[in-house]
């Protein structure tokens, strides 16, 4: 099947990728809901995957056939699926009691364990530049947890499972970007947990208790597949390079659904690491541009 070629549209690329970030904040923002309303977080992690790959179907399946589901890595695609379902199994159980805002900017850390992931993983070599980026990033960590204080709260611990699980998804992305098609991609990592989940979901299923928590339901996979169409396209009308920083607006609707769907505001503390990790992520892939390295197409929210 032929690839869309590449425009120089860089305009409508970041509109795109903004688009897509608001869409990342509406997936957590409706999974922080749902569990609030008593929905089983393994329930609204299916939905997710389940919604997700009914309209990678609709959108591949016409188009590519039954290519769409062969792969030249099936080990690669199990893991990087792996990677995905345990980033956001583990995001939507802290969200359960962490702010929007405290998930999303640990989130924020994902260029930083990529960075040092691809040492062992793609063989990069990392300078002493931005290792010391990496470690100002683990620095503006900490100070959102405040593992010394009694802000601390235990779910942050999934948090970093959760940017650890991604940053293995998104390093795997990495590895086969350019041999496999991103509806191959796409139909792997939301087919496999969906398959994988059915079983001990559908036998369990718990009829939501109002018309809202279904419809819900319904669309936290909507916006998962939209926002990661909408990423996906941005990045063939703008470079990567000039894509990366826009994920960072994520801080800004965060923080917008946080007040007006949850009544929470964001800490001085959750604040002043964002822009302590931001800075890290920055320094990252300016250094990454000026070697004229590839960025990773990191989102943090999966």
């Amino acid at each position: 099947m032929a690839i869309a070629s590449r425009e120089d549209r860089t305009a409508l690329g970041l509109g795109l990728m903004a688009l897509g970030v608001l869409g990342f904040t509406c997936i957590d923002t409706s999974a922080k809901w749902l569990l609030q309303h008593g929905v089983p977080a393994l329930q609204v992690v299916w939905c997710r995957y389940a919604a997700h790959l009914v309209l990678v179907l609709v959108a591949f399946l016409p188009r590519e056939g039954a290519s769409l589901f062969r792969t030249r890595h099936p080990w690669k695609q199990a893991f990087r699926a792996a990677g995905l379902f345990g980033s956001t199994m583990l995001n939507f159980i802290a969200l359960a009691y962490l702010p929007i805002t405290v998930t999303t900017t640990i989130m924020f850390a994902g260029p930083v364990v990529v960075t040092l992931l691809a040492i062992p993983m793609l063989g990069e070599r990392v300078g002493k530049h931005r290792i010391a980026a990496v470690c100002v990033g683990f620095l503006g960590v900490l100070v959102v947890m405040q593992p010394w204080g009694a802000e601390f709260h235990p779910a942050m611990l999934l948090s970093l499972g959760a940017l650890c699980s991604a940053a293995i998804y998104f390093i795997l992305t990495r590895q086969m970007a350019g041999e496999e098609s991103n509806g191959t991609l796409q139909v792997w990592g939301g087919g496999l947990p969906t398959l994988l989940l059915a079983p001990f979901v559908l036998p369990a299923w718990e009829t939501p208790a109002t018309t809202g928590t279904g419809v819900m339901l319904a669309v936290i996979g909507v916006f998962g597949a939209v926002a990661h169409m909408l990423a996906t396209a941005a990045h063939r009308y703008a470079d990567a390079s000039v894509l990366a920083p826009m994920v960072y607006l994520q801080l800004m609707s965060a923080a917008v659904a946080g007040l007006l769907v949850f009544g929470t505001w964001p800490t001085p503390w959750t604040l002043v690491g964002a822009m302590i990790i931001i800075s890290a992520g920055l320094y990252i892939w300016h250094r990454e541009r000026r070697r004229g390295v590839p960025h990773s197409k990191i989102t943090p929210r999966l």
